[in-house]
């Protein structure tokens, strides 16, 4: 069988259980090379179950991940992490290390990862971030930064290994509309300026119809539509139109 090069990551009949909690129920997803790709749906859907399985942080209990044509669930760790050099993740609530200051969280994987001294991380770690438009900033701790600059320095750690694909994990949480919409732009930006591939995970549509060529929309268990913000907004699918409006009505079901 020939592989389709314009698929970067391919996801089949992904399924992954918590105890009793069926969380994933046959996921079928394919996101092309280049693409921004956005998931949604509420909380507790298994966004973040998905995003981990994608980048080998979870194991599924059946299903296949692949990777520029790789099948990656059955790796064991060594070659695991190098399939996890191509990627660069932005998690939900930074993640940053509060006892290393600014410069040694973005250069955190090229320390684990290369051979660079730390002169050469530190300048690395300094281009990052003046991407992101944060100067002088690099000698001061977690603390010191807002809400704002940890998410950009958490983006800066994400891209210092120039990563082909970007996992955003409910990038705009926490952050006042003026401050998310900053960070939808850089979303938008990098993947301009690195021509990376991105998978963001949100519940926040304004942050989606920005950021997407494409949007799916996970539903107990399943992706239950994919297209184009257009054409997501014109869907037929009543669980879809609930959803991006906003709407508590009473529980529909699918099963």
């Amino acid at each position: 069988m020939v592989e389709d090069s314009s698929v970067k990551i391919e996801v089949v009949d992904l399924h992954r259980s918590f105890d009793d909690n069926h969380v994933l129920r046959g996921v079928n997803l394919e996101v092309r090379k280049g693409e921004s790709m956005v998931v949604i749906g509420g909380s507790g859907v298994g966004k973040s179950v998905l995003i981990k399985c994608i980048i080998g942080l979870v194991k599924p209990d059946s299903g296949s991940v692949r990777v520029d044509g790789q099948e990656i669930t059955s790796l064991n760790e060594k070659p695991l992490n190098e399939i996890r050099k191509k990627f660069g993740m932005l998690f939900q609530a930074g993640a940053l290390f509060d006892s290393l200051p600014v410069w040694e969280n973005v250069g955190f994987g090229l320390k684990q990862h290369t051979g660079l001294k730390d002169e050469e991380i530190k300048a690395i770690a300094v281009e990052k971030l003046r991407l992101l438009g944060l100067r002088n900033v690099e000698d001061l701790m977690p603390s010191e930064l807002s809400g704002g600059m940890r998410k950009r320095v958490s983006l800066a750690r994400a891209i210092a290994m120039e990563p082909e694909i970007l996992l955003y994990d409910e990038p705009t949480t926490g952050l006042d509309p003026i401050m998310a919409d900053a960070i939808n732009d850089l979303i938008v930006q990098m993947r301009k300026t690195l021509e990376v591939t991105s998978i963001a995970i949100t519940h926040d549509m304004v942050s989606a119809y920005k950021i997407a060529d494409r949007i799916a929309m996970l539903y107990e268990g399943k992706i239950i539509g994919v297209g184009t913000p257009q054409q997501i907004r014109k869907s037929s699918n009543a669980i879809v139109q609930q959803f991006i409006q906003g709407r508590a009505e009473g529980p529909i079901s699918v099963r």
